[in-house]
């Protein structure tokens, strides 16, 4: 079963912000997620619905739809401010 994956418009503008090595290892990823929804070093974030994975120094908040297969990037950030506004 593979899910569709969408990336929110704030998501791609932060990207670009990033380094170009960091960007890619995001980007693999994010693409992972489509065939993997939950890898082994996913998290569930405490009294939220959403789902978190470290990549590298920067951490990737996202949201699993089963019903519809589909994954929505919400968040992407250096770890130590991604959760300031979630």
């Amino acid at each position: 079963m593979t899910y569709r994956v969408e990336v929110k418009q704030s998501v791609i503008k932060t990207l670009k912000r990033i380094p170009r090595a960091d960007q890619v290892k995001i980007t693999e990823v994010i693409k992972a997620l489509a065939h993997d929804p939950r890898p082994h070093n996913c998290l569930r974030l405490a009294d939220s619905p959403y789902y978190r994975i470290r990549c590298g120094d920067y951490h990737i908040i996202y949201d699993v739809q089963h019903d519809k297969l589909i994954i929505i990037i919400l968040k992407v950030g250096h770890r130590k401010d991604v959760y300031d506004r979630l």
